[in-house]
């Protein structure tokens, strides 16, 4: 009789894949096209319409690698007890230079 209750977690697991697997092969309906004609989306592919000022770019990015370098010798010396003044303004100017330099790569 124990042997029939060790058992029926099997048997009950099989029996729940095979009815999961039978229903499996149903989709959900999709929804219908919106009624307001102004709230469809345009089935137009996405271009780059902007250009992208290289020169400028990579001016950006010389500048960001440039102050990027200086910053290992700050936090040296906040290590050692000193605050350099500028250490903060630069990082802002880091995060300024990053974030202009992703929204300009990004399409």
């Amino acid at each position: 009789m124990g042997c029939v209750f060790s058992l029926l977690p099997a048997v009950l697991g099989l029996s729940l894949i095979m009815a999961t697997a039978q229903t499996g092969t149903h989709h959900m309906p999709t929804p219908p096209e919106p009624m307001d004609p102004q709230s469809r989306k345009t089935e137009q592919p996405q271009t780059a319409t902007r250009r992208i000022d290289a020169a400028r770019v990579q001016q950006e990015a010389d500048d960001l690698a440039r102050m990027a370098q200086t910053i290992p010798v700050d936090v040296a010396s906040v290590r050692k007890g000193m605050l350099p003044k500028d250490v903060i303004e630069k990082l802002k100017q880091i995060e300024k230079l990053s974030k202009h330099l992703r929204t300009e790569l990004n399409p």
